[in-house]
């Protein structure tokens, strides 16, 4: 199965605002991608850049694509170790641009052989997935107010974006579990905002309100701290920004500096190497969540089927679409029963993005 030609687009969704530790979005800075093939089949992609994460943004996504879609112009789509490690020599890091490339070899690969996504991957039956709803940053208050209006939706699982001065942060998680109860679980990412003692402080003190997990507290940089606030903290770590690939899972785990690592196509790269770092994280009794930026329902339905087909995959932060998009312009594709997560029937991912939508976005053809 050849590659004929790759249409990119810049897929951008408008959102509400949204905010975390490192900055606020206002859009979903997102490329979509249709691979193409001399057997009249394409796959699709998706990726979202968040500059303040990966160091990526949308037009940096739109330029490497075009170079890797005409590096691929005539290889065989179906031999997905040898493209991506084409895209890897040609250039080093670009995680996320990466990522929609890897989604759409896959999508092919599964329509080649006629499964669904989840099947080609090794998962054997569909399974149940509750996602947990991301509340921004905000003061306390603010955040009270929508902790319970989330409640009043059917959320029984509330993320907390932190990362700020670590005295507001305790008082927004205080004031969140009080107007939350005892039964919905919270957890909390600080999306590397505090500094060492601030993450102390932060974590010793919140330890009374039932916190089921803590993303990212600190910089990568302070990866080496880890270990010791690992022992400090009641609540347990989860390693996000500090993994990107296995290698990084490994030396975390080497290391006993997390509890649990949160998984994204955006970071690994895509699935490849979301399955290597499964597998690292499984083999050393790590569990991992199943996480995204700000894709649409056309990524989310990847990362569902990735999700369906790992057992060790048990946390789901797959509200990509709910953080404020103010349009879904997705066809086919996951959707929510409540704050499950269920996958569509039919082969490859099972999503893609209306055609009037993408009559309106900026596109080329390589």
């Amino acid at each position: 199965m050849k590659i004929t030609h790759t249409d990119i687009y810049r897929y951008s969704i408008p959102m509400h605002p949204f905010t975390i530790a490192t900055g606020t979005m206002e859009h979903a800075q997102n490329i979509f991608i249709r691979i193409h093939t001399d057997e009249g089949i394409y796959g699709v992609g998706e990726c979202s850049a968040f500059p303040m994460i990966v160091g990526e943004t949308q037009n940096t996504c739109f330029v490497m694509a075009k170079d890797f879609a005409s590096l691929w112009k005539g290889r065989n789509a179906l031999q997905i170790e040898e493209r991506m490690e084409e895209l890897h020599w040609f250039t080093a890091g670009n995680s996320t641009i990466k990522s929609a490339f890897d989604m759409a070899l896959y999508d092919l690969a599964a329509k080649a052989a006629s499964k669904p996504l989840y099947q080609l991957l090794g998962g054997k039956s569909l399974k149940l997935m509750e996602t947990d709803l991301t509340i921004g940053i905000s003061d306390p208050q603010n955040m009270a107010l929508q902790a319970t209006d989330f409640i009043n939706r059917g959320v029984r699982i509330i993320k907390i974006k932190l990362g700020r001065d670590p005295d507001t942060d305790i008082e927004r998680v205080r004031a969140i579990r009080e107007v939350a109860g005892p039964a919905i679980q919270l957890r909390i990412d600080a999306n590397q905002g505090w500094e060492p003692t601030a993450a102390t402080r932060a974590l010793v003190a919140m330890a009374e309100y039932d916190v089921q997990f803590c993303e990212q507290p600190m910089r990568t940089w302070n990866d080496a701290l880890l270990p010791e606030l690992k022992k400090l903290s009641t609540i347990p770590i989860m390693a996000d920004e500090s993994v990107y690939d296995h290698h990084d899972a490994g030396r975390l785990i080497n290391a006993n500096a997390c509890s649990y690592v949160n998984i994204k196509f955006a970071k690994s790269g895509g699935i490849l190497e979301a399955i290597a770092i499964n597998k690292v994280c499984e083999e050393n009794l790590i569990p991992c969540m199943m996480g995204g930026m700000l894709e649409s329902r056309v990524a989310l339905t990847a990362f569902a089927h990735f999700a369906t087909a790992s057992e060790n995959v048990c946390f789901y932060d797959m509200d990509t679409c709910l953080l404020g998009h103010k349009t879904d312009p997705v066809t086919g594709g996951v959707k929510y029963n409540g704050f499950m997560v269920e996958l569509p029937d039919g082969n490859g991912i099972g999503a893609d993005v209306d055609p009037s939508f993408l009559e309106t976005l900026e596109m080329i053809r390589v």
